[in-house]
C-alpha cells in the first residue's frame, strides 16, 4: 500500500504541475498579448518564465532539503530535455524560418550560461562567485528582451485577435494564473519528496531520477506550450518559449539553489563529464545550423530526438 501511494503521490504531483502549468501559461500568455508584445519576447520571456517556475521550485524546495543531486540534476536535465525532446518535437511537426537578429542574441547567452556553468563545474562547485556571474547573465538576459520589445518588432498580425478586455475575462485570466501557480507548487513538492523515494526504493541514483523523470516532469510546462503552439501554428512562441525556458533554468536556479542550501552547491563528476557535454552537444546540434540556414529544420529535430533518446538509454544502463 505504500508502495502505491508513493507512486501515485508522483503521479498527482506530474498532474498538478502539467495543468498548473497549462492555466499559468494561458493566463500569461493572455496577459502578454493584450499588451501588444511580439510573440518571441513572449516565448522568451513570460512564457519562459511561467514553464520555468517548477524546475526553480523543484530544485530550490530539494536544496532546502539538502538534496543537492535532485536540484542540479532537475535544473541541467529539464535544460536537457527541452533540447533533446521538446525542441525536437516542435521542429519535427513545424519547421521554422527565422530573422537571425531576433534570435541570435539569445541563443549566443544561452550558450554563455552553458559554457559559465561548465567553467565554475570544473572546481567541483557552485559557489558564491559562480552564482553572482549566472545572476549577471540572467540580467543581461533581461536587459536584451526589454530592448526588443521595445524595438517595435512585431510578429502579431492584424488579423489575429485577442480575447475580449472585459472585467470576466480579467478576473478569470488571474484566476486562472493563481490557481495554476499553486498547482506548479504543490506539484512540484510532491515532485521532489516521492521522486526521492521511488529512486531509493528502484536503487537508481537521484540524480539519473532528476535528470529523466524529473526533468521530463518538469518540463511538461514547456511540452504543453509547444503542443498548443503546433496546433495554432505559432512556431516562434514555441522555439522562442524553449530557448527563454532554457537560459532562465541555467542562470535563474542554481543561484537561488546554493542560498537555499546555504554554502557552495557541489558538482557531481557525471554532471561535469556527462550531462554538460551532451547539453552542449544539443545545443550546438539545434543553433549552429541555423547559423547558416535561417532556419530551424525537420531533420534537426529528428536528430535532436534520437540524440536524447540515446543518452536516456546510456544513462539508465550505465548506472
Amino acid at each position: 500500500m505504500e508502495v502505491f501511494l508513493m507512486y501515485f503521490l508522483f503521479a498527482v504531483g506530474l498532474v498538478l504541475i502539467i495543468k498548473g502549468g497549462d492555466w499559468f501559461v494561458d493566463a500569461a500568455v493572455w496577459f502578454a498579448e493584450v499588451s501588444g508584445i511580439p510573440h518571441f519576447i513572449v516565448g522568451a520571456t513570460v512564457v519562459g518564465f511561467a514553464t520555468s517556475l517548477p524546475e526553480v521550485i523543484v530544485s530550490v524546495i530539494a536544496a532546502a532539503q539538502g538534496d543537492v543531486d535532485m536540484a542540479t540534476g532537475n535544473a541541467i536535465g529539464s535544460v536537457t530535455a527541452n533540447t533533446g525532446l521538446i525542441m525536437g518535437i516542435s521542429l519535427v511537426f513545424m519547421p521554422l524560418a527565422i530573422k537571425l537578429k531576433d534570435y541570435l542574441p539569445k541563443i549566443l547567452i544561452l550558450f554563455a550560461s552553458i559554457a559559465a556553468i561548465w567553467a565554475f563545474g570544473i572546481t567541483g562547485e557552485i559557489s558564491l562567485i559562480a552564482s553572482l556571474a549566472l545572476v549577471a547573465i540572467f540580467a543581461f538576459f533581461v536587459y536584451e528582451n526589454i530592448k526588443s520589445a521595445k524595438s517595435g518588432i512585431s510578429e502579431t498580425s492584424e488579423s489575429e485577435s485577442v480575447e475580449a478586455f472585459t472585467r470576466a475575462v480579467v478576473l478569470k485570466k488571474i484566476f486562472l494564473f493563481v490557481i495554476g501557480c499553486a498547482g506548479i507548487i504543490v506539484g512540484s513538492e510532491l515532485l521532489v519528496n516521492y521522486g526521492t523515494e521511488i529512486a531509493a526504493s528502484l536503487g537508481v541514483p537521484t540524480r539519473i531520477i532528476s535528470l529523466s523523470a524529473v526533468a521530463i516532469g518538469t518540463s511538461l510546462p514547456e511540452l504543453v506550450t509547444t503542443i498548443s503552439a503546433i496546433s495554432k501554428k505559432q512556431s516562434s512562441l514555441s522555439v522562442g518559449n524553449i530557448i527563454g525556458s532554457n537560459i532562465i533554468d541555467i542562470s535563474f536556479i542554481l543561484p537561488p539553489c546554493m542560498l537555499a542550501y546555504g554554502k557552495s552547491l557541489p558538482v557531481s563528476a557525471g554532471t561535469l563529464w556527462l550531462d554538460l557535454p551532451v547539453l552542449f552537444g544539443l545545443s550546438l546540434l539545434a543553433f549552429v545550423p541555423t547559423f547558416f540556414t535561417k532556419k530551424f529544420s525537420r531533420w534537426q529535430g529528428v536528430a535532436l530526438l534520437v540524440c536524447y533518446v540515446g543518452y536516456l538509454t546510456y544513462m539508465f544502463i550505465s548506472h
